[in-house]
């Protein structure tokens, strides 16, 4: 009868033992992470605990699509998204017929609409997320979020389903009609050439002067 007691106790004391260990391991994980985009300055940072942890470059919204400014938080992750509006087409070899393309444009007989990767996929306002892509060093996106891929996953690895992220400041947008006209071709097309140079005959030199006793001999 005595040893009744004693292994309740004991019991009672590996179960409160658990139960603490539990909280203490849920508290260790719940971490204080928020994601600040910088429109101005092109750049995301993720802190943790207050601290930086990863900084990157990144391509926001252009002019006529903006990305989303405000406080948010991550609503969705996955790693291999695809976007449901915006892509290329295509023809049956692979070949891009139009780099530049949405699930409204015409496509040719032949051709199919490939929808544009976006791995590493954030979502943290409707259609808007971080994701991998490229960056050109200027606005350029339909209103997400292009970071290199890497630092895509870093951000990805740590980032959770609620992580606060706070998107400010004014994107520094491009002139669209600038930029057409400075991509529209590379510099050796669609040029007409230098003229060349008119040959200009040399002055003749002038004749050596007699001396004033001989000039008029």
């Amino acid at each position: 009868m005595s040893r009744l007691p004693m292994r309740a106790l004991m019991r009672l004391l590996t179960y409160s033992l658990l139960v603490l260990t539990a909280f203490a391991v849920r508290a260790e994980a719940e971490v204080d992470l928020e994601i600040d985009l910088d429109l101005s300055a092109q750049t995301a940072t993720l802190y943790q605990d207050g601290e930086v942890v990863y900084t990157s470059p990144i391509s926001s919204g252009r002019f006529g699509h903006p990305t989303p400014v405000g406080d948010f938080e991550v609503i969705e992750k996955d790693p291999n998204h695809k976007s449901t509006l915006y892509g290329k087409i295509v023809d049956s070899r692979g070949g891009v017929v139009k780099s530049s393309a949405d699930c409204a444009t015409p496509v040719p007989h032949g051709c199919h609409f490939e929808q544009a990767p976006m791995k590493w996929f954030l979502r943290f306002d409707g259609a808007a997320g971080m994701h991998a892509g490229i960056l050109p060093g200027y606005p350029a996106s339909h209103g997400c979020v292009r970071m290199p891929i890497a630092k895509a996953k870093q951000f990805y690895d740590i980032a959770t389903v609620g992580t606060p992220v706070h998107v400010h400041g004014t994107p520094p947008w491009r002139d669209e009609h600038e930029d057409r006209e400075s991509h529209s071709a590379p510099a050796h097309i669609n040029r007409a050439p230098a003229p060349a140079p008119i040959p200009v005959a040399p002055a003749p030199a002038p004749s050596p002067k007699k001396p004033f006793f001989l000039r008029w001999l």
